[in-house]
């Protein structure tokens, strides 16, 4: 089992659809927003319930969060930044 961490920085919505449809795989996915994520865009809400029904982390990430980042990234196998 692959631990998957999925960035969103500039296409969010993308990012997070990206990493739902990773859930279907058996690796281990975590989420990291760079910046706010507008929880009122119906798309983003849809794509943070089925993460959350899947169980996926899905932590904002602000300047005080570097080092949680920082950590994120080592700990993961695989990075991929949307």
């Amino acid at each position: 089992m692959k631990s998957v961490l999925m960035v969103a920085r500039n296409k969010k919505v993308e990012a997070l659809r990206m990493a739902t449809g990773l859930t279907l795989l058996d690796d281990q996915i975590s989420v990291a927003v760079i910046g706010g994520i507008d929880r009122t865009d119906p798309e983003v809400e849809l794509q943070l319930e089925s993460l959350d029904f899947a169980e996926v982390a899905v932590v904002e990430i602000d300047r005080d969060k570097a080092t949680e980042f920082a950590e994120m990234i080592i700990n993961s196998d695989v990075v991929y930044v949307v």
